[in-house]
């Protein structure tokens, strides 16, 4: 029924002309025109499109048009975990080991919860598509409602419209076995392997303009076994789906790695039968010159995640290094426990200021943030017809207003996105379909979210 639903919001809706925008990230001056889902048409400064289809006209005079963003690493759960007092000021692995009892007690209720406020987030700041990498499998989340919690998640993508890849994620590594998560929050291969199967024959939608399809996304070095990471590309490759993993993050995992395997995280990734054309990886901080140049061979990309590698002090990915050496580079906002929001556009300015603190004036523009967080994002998850304003490219746009104080006095409007610190969309449109109005989620009672978040919080905190 998921997968009947998504492919619907796919259907054929009646073509629209956006006209006229203050600004537009593609060659189209006077705006575009979508049908049924798709781009079919840049208009030219004075131009008009084919008037035989009965185009309707959105003006779009007060409105900057930017390809919808792209999140390409997210853990949706852990906006239950915000700002949580025993995790604060440390650094990954302690921060980790602070909050792995507390998502242990997680629930399908509070995961509902968890996820619609995420995804929220991420449209309400023109957000069109997103991953997430859930990997927490606690025996609560096989109580009462749906059953699993990737279709937690996709119906509620479902029910707000907006595109995914979710990663079915998995630990199997506990401390028992030398790894870093608690026994209670782990689980057996086998199980892992067979419900990894189970989801791609239920909601992977394997053809372009695709509204869900599924990845396959092992925790890390510390928290899976390297059978499960061999056995999961192998499976990954029969079935065609993308591989998603955490990878060279800290120092704390390239020392884990060397005492426990005897080479370095991305050596390992090669042994585990990773480092090949559709895989991604999170954060990509501590690689070597080398190393990058093997990954720019491979194609493997890389999802910088700006706030939350300060936020833990991971250090900084060398996104310039890795694009040069031909890396797809996307954006991601990560977890809500490491970041504290969901926010994309609010990563955007991030990564600008982030990298070009890294690399210098004339390395990064605020055009390139925009693109880490579009084109680059769409090319880590192998979706081409995603990430840029093109006809044939599907109808997924974010709309920005520029009436706040903040913008006041802006020459150059999609400079203003990214320098005044744009956070919400007034508008955002997915597929062709209208999902946010006037900076308002269609049917969703934010108010009633706000207060089910929150009791769900303080029940998982308590």
């Amino acid at each position: 029924m998921i997968k009947q639903v998504l492919c619907r919001r796919g259907m054929t809706t009646p073509p629209i002309w956006i006209r006229n925008p203050l600004a537009i990230l593609a060659d189209a001056p006077d705006g575009i025109v979508v049908r049924g889902g798709i781009i079919t048409a840049l208009v030219p400064a004075g131009g008009r499109p084919d008037a035989s289809g009965g185009a309707a006209v959105f003006d779009a005079s007060r409105h900057v048009v930017i390809p919808g963003l792209i999140n390409t690493h997210h853990h949706f759960y852990q906006t239950l975990t915000r700002c949580y007092p025993p995790a604060l000021d440390r650094t990954l692995f302690g921060w980790l080991q602070a909050l792995y009892p507390v998502w242990a007690r997680l629930t399908p209720a509070g995961l509902e919860a968890a996820v619609t406020v995420a995804m929220a987030e991420l449209l309400l700041s023109g957000c069109t598509t997103t991953t997430d990498h859930h990997y927490v499998f606690p025996p609560g989340l096989e109580r009462g409602g749906l059953e699993h919690a990737i279709e937690i998640e996709a119906a509620v993508a479902a029910r707000l419209g907006i595109r995914a890849v979710f990663t079915r994620g998995s630990m199997n590594l506990s401390q028992r076995d030398g790894g870093l998560p608690p026994d209670n929050v782990v689980q057996d291969m086998d199980a892992i392997l067979a419900d990894s199967a189970r989801l791609i024959d239920a909601l992977h939608e394997p053809q372009p303009h695709a509204m869900l399809q599924i990845a396959l996304a092992p925790c890390s070095p510390f928290s899976v076994t390297t059978q499960l990471m061999q056995e999961t590309a192998t499976l990954a490759a029969a079935r065609d789906v993308r591989l998603h993993t955490h990878l060279a993050e800290t120092p704390d995992e390239a020392e884990f790695c060397q005492a426990r395997f005897g080479c370095t995280p991305l050596d390992y990734l090669e042994n585990c039968g990773w480092l090949r054309p559709g895989t991604w990886l999170a954060h990509g901080i501590h690689f070597s010159p080398r190393e990058i140049e093997r990954l720019g061979r491979a194609r493997v990309g890389v999802t910088h995640c700006p706030c939350s590698n300060q936020l833990l002090a991971s250090g900084t990915c060398p996104v310039c290094a890795l694009e040069a050496a031909g890396v797809p580079v996307g954006l991601g906002v990560d977890g809500s426990a490491s970041n504290d929001g969901s926010n994309l556009m609010a990563e955007v300015r991030a990564a600008f200021l982030l990298q070009r603190g890294a690399n210098g004036i004339g390395a990064v523009s605020h055009l390139d943030a925009l693109r880490w967080a579009t084109a680059g994002s769409a090319a880590c998850i192998g979706r081409p017809e995603l990430g840029r304003i093109a006809v044939g490219q599907a109808a997924d746009l974010a709309l920005y207003t520029l009436d706040q104080l903040r913008f006041s006095g802006a020459g150059d409007p999609l400079a203003a996105l990214v320098l005044c610190a744009a956070d919400r969309a007034d508008r955002v449109m997915v597929g062709g379909r209208w999902v946010v109005v006037d900076g308002v989620i269609p049917g969703l009672d934010l108010a009633e979210l706000r207060h089910r978040h929150q009791r769900a919080a303080r029940i998982l905190q308590a």
